[in-house]
């Protein structure tokens, strides 16, 4: 339980980041945990995999990638310990070579909606969204990166490096420069944490931000996001928990002392509506968001909003 709870941990910092890191990490964890219960009867193997489950997903409750990837790695039919980790192994070997094999393919069919002379604006540290931008570089296209800051944690730093290895120019900017410099961009490509069933992305605070400034400027917003980002427990009229972090990542806790009438308010996450957005890039195809339900049954199945 040691490792995985130091899975756990690392989710719950922020050590493991985005919603797709996040998945992978959790799926290997519980395969590993699987295995070192292996001496244990099979009612007891499936209590501590379900209180397992629990503390990776209790971790991060905005990132519906996480409770999917647990979902879809425990789940087993065996009537015995070995036969059960057995399933389980499969599962999560399943689950994170899929992951793997998502991004590129949404960073091919993602691709097709860059012109050559574009000039993209994205936010925080996507793997998805960079597949996407990525790819249409290396396919020739002359195309450049706006990139946002993404305060309070500052993922666009990591971006722009990304970025900046893959010889991509880049411009970093600040995340209330987003509507100024919005005339200067010719599409918005975004990642995401969650997708409900009516196509509301879930997404790093700000994106919102991104796409009604987007809308205001005639510009399109694009998602990229692996089938296993959209929310099946939206079916069943959940809403999707906007995750509140600590203070202490906006200011200092000493000043913060200082100053006995102010509080911090830090959402880690904003919903942006679907009539924002333009298109869903999937692993699968690429999707309205008025399709989000047909993802859900066809590639989630309908028993995980159970």
């Amino acid at each position: 339980m040691d490792d995985l709870n130091t899975t756990a941990e690392k989710i719950r910092t922020m050590d493991i980041r985005g919603a797709g890191r996040i998945a992978v990490a959790a799926s290997a964890a519980l395969r590993d945990y699987a295995v070192s219960l292996k001496s244990l009867p099979l009612s007891e193997f499936n209590t501590r995999i379900e209180e397992a489950a629990k503390t990776l997903v209790d971790t991060r409750p905005t990132a519906v990638s996480l409770p999917n990837a647990v979902a879809l790695t425990k789940r087993h039919n065996a009537t015995n310990v070995y036969d059960a980790i057995d399933e389980i192994s499969k599962n999560a070997e399943k689950f994170i070579t899929n992951a793997g094999e998502a991004l590129e393919k949404i960073g091919m069919i993602g691709a097709q909606r860059i012109h050559d002379g574009d000039v993209i604006m994205t936010h925080c540290n996507s793997h998805a969204a960079l597949s996407i931008i990525k790819t249409a570089f290396d396919q020739g296209k002359d195309i450049s990166v706006i990139a946002t800051e993404s305060r309070p944690r500052r993922q666009g730093l990591i971006t722009i490096r990304e970025l900046n290895d893959h010889g991509i120019p880049t411009t970093l900017i600040v995340d209330s420069a987003v509507r100024l410099t919005m005339k200067e961009v010719d599409l918005v490509v975004v990642g995401a944490d969650s997708i409900s069933v009516n196509g509301a992305l879930i997404n790093k605070i700000g994106t919102s931000q991104l796409a009604m400034a987007a809308q205001e400027a005639r510009r399109n917003v694009i998602v990229a996001a692996e089938t296993y980002k959209f929310s099946p427990r939206t079916l069943l009229g959940e809403m999707v928990e906007i995750e509140d972090r600590s203070s202490d990542e906006v200011i200092d806790a000493e000043i913060l002392r200082e100053l006995p009438n102010v509080k911090v308010k830090n959402p880690a996450f904003d919903v942006t509506p679907a009539e924002y957005i333009d298109l869903i890039i999937t692993e699968v195809g690429a999707f309205p968001p008025a399709m989000a339900f047909t993802v859900i049954k066809d590639y989630l199945g309908l028993e995980l909003a159970v």
